[in-house]
């Protein structure tokens, strides 16, 4: 839970810089992978999820603000 405590202290455009350059680091992760495989391949599983709770946190956001 430490995680997402993390992400909503942030500002929005912090989320935003966070989520571009972690699907940047995804993809690369994706490209050397493909080319030489990973030791630690769960790497890009933790990439994903932590993608997918900026999005998540990005939406609550803009609920909140619709109400």
């Amino acid at each position: 839970m430490k995680k997402k405590e993390e992400l909503k202290e942030l500002s929005d455009k912090d989320l935003k810089e966070r989520l571009e350059a972690g699907a940047t680091e995804l993809n690369q992760l994706r490209i050397n992978h493909t080319i030489t495989p990973l030791d630690n391949s769960g790497s890009i599983k933790e990439k994903r999820r932590t993608i997918a709770r900026i999005h998540t946190e990005l939406r609550a956001r803009e609920l909140k603000n619709m109400q």
